[in-house]
């Protein structure tokens, strides 16, 4: 197996490793609801570090995996390694207790917002817009092939509706805001992991 093949392959198990992480961590906090809280609001409480660290490895992960595709497109290498280096952000830079997570915090937003969380927010907004217009580029990317570029369309689109979904969950502070984010995820980081396995 060449560098290119390992750094593919370690970005792919990264993108499904931090799927798997959050759900199993997700189904077995005390007092997280995965339906309705954030993936972001497992970097809180005790076992906070668990998330933290989901972010930062699986993250940077992606960002050396995107270097697989260099031969194939620069622009989709940079998307991909934006997403990453984002990704690595929203665990250096955790989100406000707030939602009534951790356990004993009250229900809806706090007063106000830290400057760590809004820099958690610009990041969590890179992470999801790079997942669209990484697949926009991989479309009209001519070296990969035409059933991996249909592909792609299709994801462009879905996780686009997906995270406009989200964000008005959010917004409207609904019980499904966390379902919808877990799909958005589901849908994008699989194209992910597909796309690098594929350059490996």
């Amino acid at each position: 197996m060449g560098i290119v093949d390992a750094v593919g392959w370690a970005g792919a198990t990264a993108a499904v490793l931090f799927m798997l992480v959050f759900t199993v961590d997700g189904w077995t906090r005390t007092g997280y609801r995965p339906d309705y809280h954030p993936v972001s609001a497992l970097a809180l409480g005790g076992r906070g570090w668990l998330q933290k660290a989901n972010f930062i490895v699986c993250g940077g992960g992606i960002a050396i995996g995107s270097l697989a595709l260099i031969e194939v497109s620069i622009l989709l290498t940079l998307g991909i390694g934006v997403f990453g280096m984002a990704l690595i952000a929203s665990g250096v830079f955790t989100m406000d207790p707030m939602r009534s997570y951790p356990p004993g915090t009250p229900a809806g937003n706090p007063a106000s917002f830290s400057r760590r969380h809004e820099l958690h927010d610009h990041a969590g907004m890179v992470v999801f817009a790079t997942v669209p217009i990484a697949a926009g580029i991989a479309t009209f990317t001519p070296q990969l092939s035409d059933p991996l570029r249909v592909y792609s369309a299709v994801i462009a689109a879905v996780v686009t509706v997906g995270f406009l979904a989200f964000g008005q969950a959010w917004e409207n502070d609904s019980a499904r805001t966390g379902l919808w984010q877990r799909l958005t995820i589901l849908v994008g980081w699989s194209w992910l992991a597909v796309l690098l396995a594929i350059s490996a």
